[in-house]
């Protein structure tokens, strides 16, 4: 069976974003205003080929843990559908 993954990446609150904070800085000169704060990640997709939703989840947290992110860093979460 094939699954998709959409996985979101996102710095942990406790650290600085600079990218978030240079967009945030920018906006208003682009007339944006009222903007608390911003935040930047990353969406990933993953195709996955498992014998089961069970199997899919474990590969792609695996995925996730060793190659996709920085622990020390970074949260991830992901939504698993049939492709």
């Amino acid at each position: 069976m094939t699954y998709l993954a959409e996985i979101h990446v996102m710095p942990h609150k406790e650290l600085l974003d600079p990218q978030g904070k240079a967009v945030r800085n920018s906006l208003p000169n682009v007339g944006v205003t009222g903007v608390q704060d911003v935040r930047i990640g990353k969406r990933i997709e993953l195709t996955v080929s498992a014998d089961s939703e069970a199997t899919a989840r474990e590969q792609v947290e695996k995925a996730c843990k060793a190659v996709l992110t920085n622990p020390i860093m970074e949260k991830f979460e992901y939504s698993l559908k049939e492709a």
